[in-house]
């Protein structure tokens, strides 16, 4: 039927009736708008022939006033109804037929969906002082969960108004199997209730005429109850609907467990503690998928969420999936039955904006996480958790927070928090350095001074000691706890170190123009000269980078999990941790200290240590003589 104007705003009915009766056509639709959601609209078009018989207003248009003033959670929820040119159109929940759906009705749910029914009229009959007076199965509906909701209200009267007049200007429009034989005794004793008493009994007895006794207990007992009792020609002996509901077909333990939960707005905060207190271990005898499917849908209600007793002994058992120890896991579903069944409602439950409930649900999210469809938590539950990190509620913000951590595994960080993303942080573990050697390898040949250059220095022939008052072990140790001794990167230490150097490098050529002994190859000056040069060049070029690097975030406020820009980096990630790497070491081996050891093969180690001692020439050869103490201080460090 297309968009058509009506009283709910974007309103589309299908093309394709769900029904089609005397009355009225029945259609499926959809609103469009925040949490879009499937209604059920039916359409009237005005007849000569019923308005003749039933009179003004038209059957639909009744049924729609009786809806929106009887109100139970048991009778068909009635959601808007207006008139457009001579059609007129009800909107209520989402339903089909029972008709439609009674073949695939196990015994169970027929127990349950019959319960629904009795309480529906014992509503109307108690509280409301009105009959039903076409009970039926055209009159009952189901919704999406499998719930039975009681409609056809056409023909409902006050007692008052139920006079023979009047049912005999309806009886065309009721069904004939429903209507006893007797049924204008009813009038006359004043009993009006037992009209809808023998209409319940024959629906009863038919739906549950084909299905196993074995299946639910005592269902022989009710068949032959609603069969003598309920139908008894006599009206006077019909039981009232009330005490139906105490029969055993209605009282077995499944069937108490889903009356309390039905209920239990009505019930006290002591009987709330002792119901929830050994639920879990009653639910535990049952099928676990007839417990999701019977009663997932009351397990996870408004009333059960905000119950004390139970978030804290029935919740952490129903929305914590089992791990796949049966043995030792106490948890009451196991994945797949929790995917089936309760998945579907918790992503209706994500779309309520109460504080109170995304709470509850937030406080399991990372045990049923990853049970829910990537599509279905990128589409149906970020939304709405991107929403709770807006609130001001800081209690809500932080366990949302919370919630977002445990989608980005899942989902990915840029699809939690968008794109906008640059790598601000580098890795600098000293086992990162090694994982990177060969990368690094172009870069530190020109720190790497050639093996043969350094053995040309640390190799000096050694003078053999005649009296042995060298150490040379202590003197190795010395210089290979300096040579392995870590520096703090600071500007300082690189003049530092140039300074020793140089001074060092005019040693070795002050050495070398008094000695044929003692040779440094040019080759190993030039080396040692562009090591420093190169240590100072990268010294302040990573002093730079530092700080241009530490203005990328000035203001902490600037961060926004959804919003933040980032400013553009080096292109090119920047290792700060350039002067920790062994290169580093390896450049401290030039450390003019090295010639030290091999000064040792001419002089006194105290003439190293800048003390003026006059040398001993025992075991000395001739063709040193000509060594100056001059030499010694140019030396020294």
């Amino acid at each position: 039927m297309g968009n058509e104007k009506s009283a709910l705003n974007g309103l589309k009915i299908d093309e394709k009736p769900v029904e089609i009766t005397d009355f009225w056509t029945h259609y499926m639709a959809c609103v469009n708008g925040y949490n879009a959601q499937r209604i059920s609209v039916f359409v009237s078009e005005p007849s000569l022939h019923y308005n003749a018989n039933f009179g003004n207003p038209s059957p639909l248009e009744k049924a729609a006033k009786n809806l929106m003033l009887y109100r139970h959670p048991c009778i068909l929820k009635y959601v808007s109804s207006w008139s457009k040119g001579s059609k007129f159109f009800l909107a209520t929940e989402q339903v089909k037929p029972l008709i439609q759906s009674i073949e695939t009705q196990n015994t169970l749910q027929i127990c349950m969906g019959l319960y629904s029914i009795l309480r529906a009229l014992v509503f109307l009959h108690e509280k409301a002082f009105v009959s039903h007076n076409n009970l039926c199965e055209s009159s009952i509906y189901v919704t999406p969960e499998g719930c039975w909701k009681l409609g056809g209200l056409e023909c409902l009267c006050k007692f008052n108004d139920l006079t023979s007049s009047y049912l005999q200007k309806i009886k065309s429009y009721r069904c004939e199997k429903a209507i006893s034989i007797n049924e204008d005794a009813t009038i006359t004793l004043t009993n009006f209730t037992t009209i809808d008493v023998y209409a319940f009994g024959v629906l009863a007895e038919d739906i549950l005429r084909q299905k196993d006794p074995d299946d639910v207990p005592s269902l022989s007992e009710f068949k032959q109850f609603c069969k003598e009792n309920l139908q008894n020609p006599d009206p006077s002996l019909r039981c009232e609907l009330s005490h139906v509901l105490q029969h055993p077909f209605f009282t077995h333990d499944f069937m108490r467990i889903y009356a309390f939960l039905n209920e239990l707005v009505l019930k006290s905060n002591k009987e709330k503690e002792i119901f929830f207190g050994t639920l879990i271990t009653q639910l535990r005898m049952f099928p676990e998928n007839i417990v999701a499917e019977q009663l997932g849908r009351l397990l996870l209600s408004r009333m059960v969420l905000l119950d004390t007793t139970a978030q804290e002994q029935l919740l952490p058992f129903i929305l914590k999936p089992k791990d796949g120890n049966d043995n030792t896991d106490s948890n009451l579903f196991s994945i797949s039955t929790f995917k089936v069944y309760l998945v579907p409602k918790l992503l209706q439950m994500f779309c309520i904006r109460d504080v109170s409930i995304r709470l509850v649900l937030l406080s399991y999210f990372n045990s049923f996480v990853h049970i829910f469809q990537v599509d279905e938590l990128k589409s149906q539950v970020l939304p709405e958790l991107l929403v709770g990190i807006k609130d001001t509620n800081d209690h809500l913000v932080s366990a949302t927070l919370k919630a977002l951590a445990d989608i980005v595994p899942i989902l990915g960080a840029a699809t939690v928090i968008g794109g906008n993303r640059g790598k601000l942080f580098t890795d600098g573990r000293p086992n990162k350095l090694k994982d990177n050697k060969k990368t690094k390898n172009s870069i530190n040949a020109e720190f790497v001074i050639p093996t043969d250059s350094i053995q040309k220095v640390i190799d000096l022939p050694e003078r053999p000691s005649p009296d042995g008052g060298e150490d040379k072990k202590e003197i190795t140790s010395s210089i290979t706890e300096e040579e392995y001794t870590w520096s703090d990167w600071d500007i300082q230490e690189t003049a530092d170190m140039h300074a020793r150097i140089s001074q060092s490098s005019d040693a070795i050529f002050q050495s070398q123009s008094n000695s044929n002994d003692i040779s440094i190859s040019d080759s190993t000056l030039r080396i040692t000269t562009d090591a420093v040069l190169n240590i100072d060049k990268n010294k302040t070029s990573e002093l730079k980078l530092t700080k241009k690097s530490a203005g990328i975030i000035s203001d902490i406020s600037e961060l926004d999990i959804k919003n933040s820009k980032l400013i553009d980096t080096c292109k090119e990630e920047y290792d700060y941790f350039t002067d920790m790497e062994p290169v580093i070491k390896k450049t401290q081996i030039l450390h003019i200290q090295q010639p030290q050891i091999l000064s040792k093969s001419v002089f006194d180690i105290k003439a190293l240590n800048g003390l003026e001692t006059s040398e001993e020439n025992n075991g000395w050869e001739e063709d040193l003589s000509d060594w100056g103490t001059e030499d010694v201080h140019e030396i020294k460090t």
